[in-house]
């Protein structure tokens, strides 16, 4: 299954519960949940009482991306919150397996991030144990930015690597994603887009609807 998974980073703030409702009224159906320390990454979004408050908008998923150094201090708080994925970078956690247990261990799904240079070698002993891998698309703590075209071969190769090994996980992209370029992301193999500023941008059920349409020919052939 195809979805979009808007982050709200790049949403409204001051009008956030019906933007979040203009979205998943539109076809969305993830809400990407950006929570950077300012420490693994430069900037500081939000934590644990933002997405309480915003639990209480929508029923859909809550995909949590940690974007902060140790993340296996905070796993039960963000699953307290109403967190359903919760994803850590694997180059922030010096235990991943034991992180990736504590997410499981809290009764909700598991996702590893690797940002644009780190190889997929990095999942080699727990890709069996994940619900989703996100492939970042752009170095992580700026909206705004340009995918990086290498990340997309990255995105194929992991696709082939889960085919070999018979698994069916959840690939994320993050970074640069627009309804425009979104046919190649999903050609490359991943299924789960986030959109920034592509779809808090402007009209925002009209850029919702335009990855929708863009899911649809995939999703009729």
């Amino acid at each position: 299954m195809l979805i979009l998974s808007p982050s709200i980073l790049a949403a409204d703030f001051t009008k956030l519960g019906e933007q979040i409702e203009e979205t998943v009224n539109a076809g969305a159906g993830y809400i990407h949940l950006d929570v950077m320390d300012g420490m693994f990454v430069p900037q500081i979004s939000f934590g644990m009482p933002v997405i309480e408050t915003i639990r209480k908008c929508t029923d859909k998923v809550f995909d949590v991306h940690l974007m902060i150094e140790d993340p296996g201090r905070y796993i039960e708080a963000f699953a307290k919150t109403g967190a359903d994925i919760i994803t850590v970078h694997a180059e922030a956690c010096t235990h991943l397996d034991r992180v990736i247990q504590q997410i499981k261990a809290a009764g909700i799904k598991a996702g590893v991030a690797l940002n644009p240079a780190t190889p997929l070698s990095a999942l080699d002993y727990v890709l069996d144990e994940l619900d989703m891998v996100l492939i970042m698309t752009v170095n992580p703590g700026f909206g705004g930015q340009k995918l990086i075209p290498y990340c997309l071969e990255k995105v194929h190769d992991l696709r082939m690597i889960m085919k070999e090994r018979g698994l069916d996980i959840d690939i994320q992209v993050d970074g640069g994603i627009k309804a425009s370029n979104a046919k190649e992301v999903v050609e490359a193999g991943a299924n789960v887009l986030v959109g920034g500023s592509a779809v808090f941008s402007g009209d925002i059920t009209a850029n919702t609807k335009a990855f929708m349409d863009v899911f649809s020919e995939f999703e009729n052939k």
